[in-house]
């Protein structure tokens, strides 16, 4: 993959036409002409090359940024295309009729092309006191809202990593590499833009893009840059529920899971996500939780790559379930409830102090508690009963999860697992020999593995004299 960018960054260090320059914070930048590098346009998006062209007729600046660049020099297919300009929001709406402009915390123009977005952000400045340029910040330093137009020197300076601070220049076909960008790709490093410290703090979720860009690219994080990230992980417990549910997203359904769950866990960053799952990863790192958290990573990977569906409906139900396991325990023991009643009400809590830090949208967090439901119910559908039971909507999915809880737990979930494994892999008339020969063995009491509610004891009441 860096046979191009070593090609390239061979050929950047050797022609004299590259020139170097230093913004007036110190950032160093080099701007490095058509002739010596290789990106070409007919590797860019159709759309996003309409977009550049027609900020440009305009009299507007217009570069490709980030990702884009960055991908295409290290010889990938970008996700995404994303624009700057020294245009407004209001003044990009006012040149495409297929514009909407998003985001209170950074205002950005979406340009849609059916199914296809160029999102277009203003170069960004430095933080002013005026009443044009609109910022503000938390206590701990975070942005809350940033409207801040400024240059694309500094824009760059306001980016996270120096990987990300390259910008191909539509007007002249250069790339401007910011703070050793070009560098960095060739040294395989991510590394902070400015001091680690502030820049975690204005934006804590940046720790995250850390990790994510490191697995992505095949890099290491900057002994300077991951420094702070094992003091400042707690900050992302402030940052909104449903942006870290997007950010989750990236984390585990982009083919790297399980390096970025073997990296997050290293920095301290998975228990902020997920403080129920961490607690018992800490407190038996050898236990069945772990043992499943590392078979759910592995095969979301193997799903990814083989470009099959991945759902966070059964991501979450697989992930949660030994919390949920714990919750309904613990119900069971204070309340008197069978264990069965107690999963119940265990679902909710757990669900609920979940999407305290990760907003699962409702379309994900109902169906994972249906494959919680029917985990009840394996047991109590061997036989003839099974016919039925397969024919649930979420049969397929409650099934995959009782076989890692098998890998996990063994025992008798493995010994259940296996009858169901035969069964769902037989033919019609093995299926049937199968439901019999279970039948045979005696029919299951439905309420076998529930705990019986122990009856109060009968106090004697002390008759009292009514004088009134």
């Amino acid at each position: 993959m860096f046979r191009r960018i070593t090609k390239f960054c061979k050929q950047l260090f050797d022609n004299n036409q590259t020139t170097e320059e230093t913004t007036p914070t110190g950032l160093s930048l080099s701007v490095v002409p058509r002739q010596d590098h290789s990106i070409s346009r007919s590797q860019m998006s159709e759309n996003a090359i309409k977009v550049l062209y027609r900020l440009h007729k305009s009299g507007f600046k217009a570069y490709l940024v980030g990702g884009g660049v960055r991908d295409i020099l290290l010889d990938l297919q970008p996700k995404d295309f994303d624009v700057v300009t020294n245009a407004t929001p209001e003044e990009i709406k006012r040149l495409f009729r297929n514009c909407r402009l998003v985001g209170r915390r950074f205002r950005l123009a979406h340009i849609v092309f059916g199914r296809d977005v160029i999102e277009v952000a203003t170069l960004r400045g430095h933080h002013v006191d005026t009443e044009e340029k609109i910022s503000k910040t938390n206590a701990e330093g975070r942005l809350l809202r940033d409207n801040v137009y400024g240059s694309i020197d500094e824009d760059a300076e306001r980016r996270d990593f120096t990987v990300n601070a390259l910008y191909y220049d539509i007007s002249d076909f250069s790339i401007h590499s910011y703070g050793g960008g070009l560098e960095d790709l060739h040294a395989r490093t991510i590394r902070m833009i400015g001091d680690p410290n502030t820049r975690y703090r204005e934006d804590p979720v940046r720790m995250l893009r850390a990790v994510r860009f490191a697995t992505k690219l095949g890099m290491t994080v900057e002994e300077k840059t991951a420094a702070p990230i094992y003091e400042l992980a707690p900050l992302l417990k402030d940052i909104p529920a449903a942006r870290m549910y997007e950010e989750v997203l990236k984390l585990f359904f982009n083919g790297h899971a399980e390096n970025n769950f073997n990296m997050m866990r290293e920095f301290g960053l998975f228990q902020p996500l997920f403080p129920l799952v961490d607690s018992l990863l800490v407190e038996d790192p050898k236990g069945p939780a772990t043992k499943m958290l590392q078979v759910i990573m592995k095969n979301t990977d193997a799903r990814v790559h083989a470009e099959k569906t991945v759902t966070p409906a059964f991501f979450y139900a697989a992930i949660l379930w030994y919390p949920l396991t714990q919750r309904a325990d613990d119900i069971a023991l204070e309340s008197g409830l069978s264990l069965y009643d107690a999963y119940y009400a265990a679902m909710g809590d757990v669900m609920e102090q979940q999407c305290r830090t990760i907003s699962i949208p409702r379309r994900f967090s109902t169906p994972a508690k249906d494959i919680w439901q029917l985990q009840l119910r394996f047991d109590r559908n061997q036989g003839t009963r099974a016919f039925k039971f397969i024919e649930n909507p979420k049969f397929r999915a409650a099934y995959d999860l009782l076989l890692l809880r098998a890998d996990a737990e063994g025992g008798s979930v493995a010994k259940s697992a296996s009858w169901w494994k035969s069964f769902v892999e037989a033919g019609e008339e093995q299926r049937s020999v199968i439901a019999r020969s279970s039948n045979k063995g005696g029919s299951r009491n439905r309420n076998s593995n529930q705990r019986k509610r122990r009856k109060p004891a009968n106090k004697t009441a002390t008759p009292t004299d009514n004088n009134d």
